[in-house]
Formats: C-alpha cells, structure tokens, sequence
C-alpha cells in the first residue's frame, strides 16, 4: 500500500464515517451530562471542566495539524518493511480491534509505569472530579509518541490505516465510562470496561493503583493480574494533585517534576534511571521527604 492510497483511506472510507459518527454521539453524550448537571446543581469543579474542554479543543486543532500525521508517517516504513500481509475485511477488522485492545492494555500499562511516559498521561488522571468531559482530558504531547506501540500490529501484517483506526476506535469507546451516572453493571463490569471498572483505574485508593488498564475488554487484565472491582468509594485525582485548571500546566507539570529531580542527580546514570525508570525509584541520597513528595505523590490509576 502506497501513502497515497493510505492518505485516501482516511479521507475516502466508509469506516471513517462510523467513527465520525462514534465521535458526535460521543459529544452529544459528554454536553448532554453538562447540562444535566448544571441544571440538577450537581456538585462539580466547573473550572476544571472549562479545562478539560480547552484541553480538547486543542488537541483537535493540533490534530489538524502535522502532529495528527506523525504516527501515518513513522508507521509507513514498518509496513514497507515486513513480508506480511492481513487484507481488510469486515473479520480482520475484528482481529485488528482485539489486538488494539491488547496493544492499548500494554501501551497503558506502560505509560502508568515509566516516569517519562506517566508525564504525559498524568494529565488524564490529574482531574479530580469524574465525568464525562474527564475523557476529554488528554495530554497533546501523548500522539506524538504513541504509534510507536503500534509497531508490532504492522509488523503482523495489519495495515498502517487498521491498526490506527483500531485504536482510535478502542479509545472512543471509553468517552461513555467516565461517569457517576451508571453505577455497577453485574456480569459486564467482569468482562468489559464499564464505568465501574473504570472508575476503580482513575482512584487513587491504595488498592486501586495499578488496576483496570483495559480499553474495552477486562480480557488482559484477568490475564495479567492487574483486575479490580470497585469495593470502597473513589477517590479521583493524583495521590498529590496538582491544584491548576490552567491547560498548559495540566499538560507540563510532570515534566518540570522530572526537571527538578533530574538536576539533583550526582550522575548520568542517576539522571537517565529519573527519566526512564519508575515512577517511585529515586537515588538513595535523596533526602526521603523529596522521594516520596514527587512522583510516587503524583501518580494515579
């Protein structure tokens, strides 16, 4: 497949139109919960509301923009590269959702685990209420390095066009989970990623970190441990929240965490463990105040 056909692809496929129809029910559904809430008085942080509705405006414009073709680009070369080849049809694109739910679990999991990553997705969990607009809170910074998690997915033979709408789809399926509103779902909060599951994952609960990284399925998480229903009443938010409705510092406050720390270091070896490693490593001449009042404290799940 050409860049050009893949370019045509985006712009020509009825696929495309399922997803755009996806992404306006999922508008309706998010402004919808806002004025139902303004209008019952629901106890909301409205500035923090504002921001994440900012945020997403943003992040459509950047999308617009060369930053929304960077994963198009760096994926074409694996697809040059590899001797496979999976064809598009209505089973495949079955086959290509479960495995972006698999690479989006991995890709998740990851980013709640390397500090460089975290400081991205951090501004996910950063809000400390729990609605519909939290879905919309989404670092800019993230698309720009994600497509590297869909290496794999072209190396198997999907098409670069597949495993990027697969992951599209898999994350405009999460829009409807960030609510209050639906409470436990029974047998399907076991198999599915339902506002019960999810809300467990945005917790800061001691026995919530660390769980729920599905996308749509609860599948991976049986599989590798990191399962938990929800038991005791969440508490959203980072366990040291970052207390700014500004966008800008939602979305670069990790970084200068990491800035901090990194200048303290006596050593490269130090420094790039700071960037690359755990969330929670720090030197051991660290004073133990400072280890534990920065990244361990600004981590979520």
């Amino acid at each position: 497949m050409s860049f050009a056909n893949l370019i045509s692809l985006f712009e020509e496929s009825r696929f495309m139109d399922y997803i755009a129809y996806f992404f306006l029910f999922n508008l309706t559904i998010v402004f919808l919960e806002i004025i139902l809430d303004w209008t019952l008085r629901k106890e909301r942080r409205w500035k923090d509301t504002g921001a994440n509705i900012v945020i997403f405006l943003i992040n459509q414009l950047l999308e617009k923009t060369l930053v929304g073709a960077v994963g198009i680009i760096a994926l074409m070369p694996f697809h040059y590269i590899t001797p496979l080849s999976i064809p598009m049809n209505i089973w495949t694109w079955v086959l290509a959702i479960l495995a972006a739910d698999f690479t989006y679990y991995w890709m998740h999991r990851i980013e709640h685990e390397h500090r460089i990553l975290w400081a991205n997705h951090s501004v996910h969990h950063s809000s400390e209420d729990y609605n519909l607009t939290v879905s919309m809170r989404l670092s800019i910074v993230e698309p720009l390095i994600e497509w590297i998690f869909l290496i794999p997915m072209i190396l198997i033979g999907f098409s670069p066009f597949q495993a990027i709408v697969g992951l599209i789809f898999v994350a405009q399926f999460q829009t409807w989970i960030h609510t209050e509103r639906i409470g436990k779902l029974g047998w399907l909060d076991w198999i599915f990623n339902t506002p019960s599951v999810h809300r467990v994952h945005h917790g800061s609960n001691n026995k919530y970190l660390d769980k729920n990284y599905g996308g749509i399925t609860m599948i991976w998480d049986h599989l590798f441990g990191t399962y938990q229903k929800e038991e005791e009443k969440v508490v959203y938010g980072l366990t040291k929240n970052i207390h700014t409705n500004n966008p800008i510092k939602i979305n670069f406050i990790e970084y200068k965490h990491i800035w901090d720390d990194v200048k303290k270091c006596k050593n490269r070896k130090d420094a790039l463990r700071i960037i690359f490693g755990g969330l929670v490593w720090r030197p051991d001449y660290f004073d133990e105040k400072e280890t534990f009042s920065s990244e361990k404290a600004n981590r979520d799940y």
